[in-house]
């Protein structure tokens, strides 16, 4: 790796904490069909379960994203990946519904700053040119997790048992935090590896640098200004309803594969890639427009939005139509577009926040947007298990989630507007051009 482009290593750790991620989550939506019978759970409590992750992983998303500008991404990575490896790990002990609801909350715990510390990573290591590829690239890490868990989970399961699939998880874990501890430092003035020309590119023009505070204006604004700002609460909203499909597929999807087209688990451990191929796709795709929108636009507000606009009204009417599809490849087919353009969207959030929020704030406010929109982590898998078990099964649950999408659009296009976000930081309207323009 050439001196001068160190930041393809932080790249690349990135992305495999966001692969480890999502395969640790999704092992159990895969090796759900297992658990249940072994533990005697049903569908509502397994919904339960799901959301049980995310009552940790809300709290700690806004924790770690505060301990990140606190602390360094460096610190706080180490101790949630040691932490969510142990638990995943645990997970292979448990011997009923109570044991693992425990484990899962403590798992999610751990898994809560990864989100928001990874934009705290990218806003210290990458120039602004760069942040939509970047955050796509290494957010692509998580769908491609989630891809490769349906085949490894459910292979070694089918061979060795349910149990054994998650201590190899945890072993994975372990192995990516000796490399970031090797590897990484908060910022790359303090890295022996990087060189001086390619420090001086990236602090240049770092996220958020256009609207960097000088020191009186630090003290005086709060966090909770940004924080409940409603340029952030727009991002927030939209992300949560992009999560809310994303954690539908994610707890639900081998469960739909399995009970409603009736597929073994060898036969969705192989179709089930589909879908989160396509999220991977969409995920580095979404960064790649964006980038583009911004070099042709000059604008970076426009870029964002309209990539996130386009992402979450093809998944919506996707959705919608796998809800009254009763073919499996159709079912598989339309699943698979709804993730390609629904996965551009938290890409697009991630580098959006970094312009509306200062770079002192980032981590902070990335949290609290973080915390916000994976509510949909709580809700969207126990509504999901009550309409299958009591409502209307799950052609109700893909309607609902079609619904959400729209909503997203909504809440972003109401509550993101250039004025808004020059009223946050305070510009007149004689510098809405020098902002827009950046």
């Amino acid at each position: 790796m050439r001196k001068s482009n160190y930041r393809v290593v932080i790249a690349l750790l990135l992305f495999f904490a966001g692969m480890l991620n999502y395969l640790d989550r999704a092992a159990l939506s895969v090796m759900a069909p297992m658990i249940k019978g072994d533990l005697h759970i049903d569908d509502a409590q397994m919904g339960g379960l799901f959301s049980a992750f995310f009552i940790g992983y809300c709290l700690f998303c806004f924790i770690g994203g505060w301990s990140a500008d606190k602390f360094g991404p460096r610190k706080v990575f180490s101790f949630a990946a040691a932490f969510w490896s142990v638990f995943c790990g645990a997970t292979a002990l448990v011997t009923g519904f109570t044991h693992l609801l425990i484990v899962r909350v403590l798992f999610g715990i751990g898994e809560g700053p990864m989100g928001t510390t990874t934009n705290k990573s990218i806003s210290n290591w990458f120039p602004r040119k760069e942040v939509g590829r970047a955050v796509g690239f290494t957010n692509a890490g998580q769908p491609l997790g989630a891809a490769i868990a349906a085949p490894i989970v459910g292979l070694v399961g089918l061979n060795f048992g349910w149990r054994i699939a998650f201590v190899v998880i945890a072993a994975l874990g372990f192995v990516w935090l000796a490399s970031w501890r090797l590897l990484f430092t908060d910022k790359p003035e303090q890295h022996p590896r990087v060189s001086d020309a390619e420090k001086a590119l990236i602090a240049r023009d770092r996220p958020a640098t256009t609207f960097t505070q000088d020191k009186k204006q630090e003290d005086t604004y709060t966090l909770w200004y940004y924080v409940f700002s409603k340029p952030v609460l727009g991002v927030a909203a939209a992300f949560f309803c992009f999560n809310y499909i994303q954690y539908f597929f994610l707890s639900w999807l081998p469960s739909y594969l399995t009970d409603f087209q009736h597929l073994d688990i060898k036969s969705m451990s192989i179709i089930g890639i589909l879908p989160w191929l396509g999220a991977t796709a969409g995920f580095i795709g979404g960064g790649i427009v964006t980038d583009i929108l911004y070099r042709r636009s000059g604008n970076f507000l426009f870029s964002r939005k309209a990539v996130i606009f386009t992402g979450l009204t093809i998944a919506a009417g996707c959705v919608l139509m796998t809800a009254y599809t009763r073919n499996t490849a159709g079912a598989v087919a339309l699943i698979t577009v709804a993730s390609i353009f629904a996965y551009m969207t938290p890409q697009a959030c991630w580098s959006l926040l970094q312009d509306i929020v200062p770079a002192h704030r980032i981590g902070t406010a990335g949290g609290f947007v973080h915390l916000l929109a994976n509510l949909a982590g709580i809700l969207s898998p126990s509504i999901t298990g009550l309409l299958i078990q009591y409502g209307g099964g799950y052609q109700s649950a893909f309607i609902l989630s079609s619904c959400l999408a729209l909503v997203g659009v909504i809440a972003l296009a109401i509550l993101v507007r250039q004025n808004k976000v020059n009223e946050l930081f305070g510009k007149t309207p004689s510098q809405k051009e020098a902002i827009t323009q950046h």
